[in-house]
């Protein structure tokens, strides 16, 4: 399979398939695909699995494009203004998603829920309890909101991520919150209560405008709606 990456800010994926080469994507992804394509929808994997992507912020249903012949092309499209991220899994490396981060995948490439193990993570780390989980093989495509800054993390090292801001990051990245420093700090900073805690070894992907930021931006733009009595 291979892959080009077009669209600027409103980015698409086009990836060219030889026959029996299968992609994956979340229901609705697919922008356009040449014809000699056998599209499937299914859970992949049996019912819970389906579930637990959904709890995961993805979709029950999972839809499998098989080519039938070689050249054959798929295009899918991001759902807000961003990135589109490719990464290679190899069997060895393993990358933990924000809800909805999944835009489409290679066939080897297993989706799954993520438990965040501390309680005070989940509840102030600005992503939730569960994340989305990448493994196996092939290539990813995931979906980052404004622009990514890619850091690798050394052992040891650390780095405060405001919530929401975090798109991605690799399974060694330890996840954890701190407490903003100083009453004042937390009462007038505008920067909540509470960062994110991101230790090394281990690269992380830092997304510039979560979608939620996106949207608070420009509710104050929109018209006010009236009710007739």
């Amino acid at each position: 399979m291979e892959y080009e990456i077009s669209g600027g800010s409103f980015p698409t994926v086009i990836c060219t398939l030889n026959k029996g080469e299968t992609m994956k994507d979340e229901s609705g992804a697919m922008a356009f695909m040449t014809s000699n394509i056998k599209m499937d929808t299914n859970t992949g994997g049996g019912l819970l699995k389906g579930l637990g992507r959904a709890l995961s912020g993805d979709t029950i249903f999972l839809n499998f494009f098989t080519a039938q012949s070689d050249n054959q092309k798929i295009a899918f499209s991001a759902c807000y203004p961003g990135k589109i991220i490719p990464i290679r899994l190899t069997g060895s490396n393993t990358i933990i998603g924000e809800k909805n981060a999944f835009l489409a995948a290679e066939e080897g490439v297993e989706i799954d829920m993520y438990f965040k193990k501390r309680l005070g993570a989940g509840l102030f780390g600005g992503e939730g309890f569960i994340l989305q989980k990448f493994s196996g093989e092939g290539m990813l495509f995931i979906e980052i909101d404004g622009e990514v800054i890619e850091h690798d993390l050394q052992p040891g090292e650390k780095i405060l991520v405001n919530q929401g801001h975090i798109a991605a990051m690799e399974e060694s990245v330890d996840f954890d919150i701190e407490r903003v420093k100083g009453v004042k700090n937390m009462l007038f900073g505008g920067e909540g209560l509470f960062f994110t805690r991101l230790t090394g070894p281990g690269k992380v992907w830092i997304q510039t405008m979560p979608v939620s930021k996106l949207a608070d931006a420009i509710i104050p733009y929109l018209p006010e709606t009236t009710t007739r009595d």
